[in-house]
Formats: structure tokens, sequence, C-alpha cells
């Protein structure tokens, strides 16, 4: 099944690369581009619902934290109340993470479609020698410096309790990504921010309605 999926993103890549031959701008980087904006809108209602749900539980955390506190030495009477609580506001708590592990495995073989994909030119891109090569053919590393900034973003748009552990994590991950970046071939790294670009706009549109307690169940 997971071959099927890398095989599927190597032919629709192949796809829109014909895309540009047809319009006489062959190449590679706009084939990797279009076919992250087709991936993400497929799989924008698992994003809708992944984003109303993590609001959500956002919103209720500082209920959640009182509960804590009241019942902070009967942790049975604690997980009834926490139920109770996410009922009553009709919040599912798994819901945020179910979106994220249907979408892992097409994620994951656009990452292999990607990287073993079989060029049948030379894929230059703007200012990048090569798709398939890491950093050396990014000279001035803007893709790892794009992927490190825009994960910041999209990360940031999703926290609003900046404690501590959060304020590490909003720093750390998108260095973490910025460097790995410059270890995966170029290809990769357009995909990432492209795909962290239009993850930004649409948090942004699901986020734009002030309500979603209630529609994330």
């Amino acid at each position: 099944m997971f071959n099927f999926i890398v095989t599927w993103m190597q032919t629709a890549l192949t796809f829109f690369y014909d895309i540009t031959v047809s319009l006489g701008i062959a190449n590679y980087g706009v084939a990797i581009i279009l076919l992250t904006v087709v991936i993400k809108m497929l799989l924008y209602p698992l994003t809708v619902k992944q984003v109303k749900s993590m609001k959500a539980m956002q919103e209720l955390a500082p209920k959640i934290k009182a509960l804590q506190e009241k019942y902070k030495d009967n942790k049975e009477k604690l997980n009834v109340e926490v139920a109770n609580l996410y009922k009553t506001a009709g919040v599912n708590p798994v819901a945020g993470c179910l979106p994220l592990i249907v979408q892992m495995p097409f994620l994951i073989a656009i990452f292999y479609a990607i990287r073993d994909y079989s060029y049948v030119s030379n894929p230059t891109f703007l200012w990048i020698n090569n798709l398939s090569q890491t950093s050396p053919s990014d000279p001035y590393y803007i893709i790892p410096i794009l992927a490190a900034v825009t994960t910041y973003f999209s990360s940031r748009q999703t926290t609003t309790e900046l404690n501590q552990q959060n304020r590490m994590m909003l720093m750390m991950m998108p260095l973490f990504i910025g460097y790995l970046t410059i270890s995966f071939p170029a290809g990769l790294g357009i995909y990432w921010v492209i795909s962290n670009f239009i993850q930004i706009g649409q948090q942004w549109w699901v986020n734009r309605k002030p309500k979603v307690i209630g529609e994330a169940g």
C-alpha cells in the first residue's frame, strides 16, 4: 500500500512536469510546487478538523487546569470531570490526532517519491543547481532558512500558551527542520516550504472564526 502511494506520487510529479513542458517552461521545481498544492488541497478537510480540534482544546485548557487544581488529590474524580467537560463542550480530545495519523503515510510517501524520483533532465530551479542534490546545490541556504522560518510561523499559529516548554519547542523545532533540510535533496525542501506556506494560509482561514468549540468533535 505504501509503495503504491509512493508510485502514485511519482506519477503525479511526472504528470505536472509534463504540464510544464506543454506550457514551454519545463521545470521540476514548478512541478513539485503544483504537486504540493494539490496534496494540500486534497488533505484540507483533515487540516480543518485538526486545527479546529487543537484550538478547541486550547480554549478548554484553563478549565482543565482549574479542574486539575481542584481534584489534584482525586484522580478518579478528575478524569470524570474532564470527560464531562469534553462532552459538554462537544470536543473529542483525540480528534486532533487522527487527521495527523491519516496524513502521515502521505507525508512519508512524498518524501520517498521526491527523494527517489528519476529525473529525465537536469532538475534546476531558480538559484538551485540540482533539485535531487543536498545543500551544495542551494549555495545560499535559502531553502533551509525558509523551511525553518515557515515551520516557526506554522507552529506559532497553533500555540496560544507560551510557557517555557512551548517556547523551547517553538525555537528548537524550526532549527531542527532547517538542519534536516540541509541534508535532504533540495526538491524536498521546496515541498516542505510550499507546504508550510499553504498550511499557514489554511490555518489562518480556519482560525478566522472566533468560536470552534462544538465543531471539533
